[in-house]
């Protein structure tokens, strides 16, 4: 028995890093390949040097910051109030309309651009950061998360502030959100990741080059580079682009695995 436990648990590790390796493997390539001058031999940082001139990726990096930080701190607003109303109010058909609200998950983003459209026209957004964020600010992924975890803070904790006399608002700021830190370290990694790449929208709301996040420029970047085959300066614009979100991951990976694990979600 002990045997058959130790074999399995071998499978088991080897497999886990075969697959981390499959994973790693386009990422290692396009490390090596941005360090390979195009034509030449050796390893150097002219592919990163020329790609930095040839696009206004200060710009760019700008913009998306500015988009994933508003977005977050709106879907944090919009999703601690949503999921405390969730969790501990008394309404009625809560949980109808909680698995109602869910719903949104289920809706593919591209089946809401034309509304969407219309909605940012007719308040004079089109062609604005705020026109990108808007559709954003509410997260059905977010709520869900909270709840959860929201669900799993003791009662009495809310009732002995409650007792000495804090209101709705104060008791989940001084104790609900310090308690699901995880869950909000997690959730802003998932919610900047997904404005970080998010690339239909901005295409359709935005005109001018002074506008575009990292993703849309990124794709214009690459079709000046693809025909004329500088595959060393697409490799380290694609490196610039995504840099911030793995040092990001690797920072705060142990609060995104237990954040989820505290939430109940497989």
């Amino acid at each position: 028995m002990q045997t058959e436990n130790h074999v399995q648990r071998v499978a088991k590790t080897a497999g886990t890093w075969l697959f981390a390796f499959i994973w790693t493997v386009p990422l290692i390539w396009v490390v090596w390949r941005s360090l390979r001058p195009d034509g030449g031999d050796g390893f150097s940082l002219a592919n990163y040097q020329s790609a930095w001139a040839t696009a206004p990726f200060p710009r760019y990096y700008l913009n998306t910051i500015l988009i994933a930080v508003g977005v977050l701190i709106a879907q944090i607003i919009t999703s601690t109030l949503a999921a405390y109303a969730f969790a501990r109010l008394r309404f009625p058909f809560k949980n109808f309309l909680f698995v109602l609200y869910l719903l949104q998950i289920m809706i593919p983003n591209e089946v809401l651009i034309f509304p969407n459209y219309q909605t940012v026209a007719d308040f004079g957004l089109v062609d604005t950061l705020l026109g990108i964020m808007i559709p954003y600010f509410l997260s059905a992924f977010g709520v869900f998360l909270l709840r959860q975890t929201f669900q799993g803070v003791p009662i009495e904790i809310e009732e002995a502030a409650r007792l000495d006399g804090c209101n709705t608002l104060q008791v989940i700021w001084h104790f609900y959100v310090p308690l699901a830190r995880p869950t909000y370290v997690a959730f802003a990694l998932v919610s900047a990741s997904h404005q970080w790449s998010n690339f239909l929208w901005p295409l359709v709301v935005t005109n001018s080059p002074e506008n575009r996040p990292l993703s849309l420029g990124m794709s214009l970047f690459a079709k000046t580079t693809e025909s004329s085959a500088q595959w060393g300066q697409l490799s380290a614009a694609t490196m610039l682009v995504i840099a911030p979100l793995l040092i990001a991951f690797f920072i705060f990976q142990r609060q995104f695995i237990s954040s989820f694990m505290m939430s109940g979600v497989k």
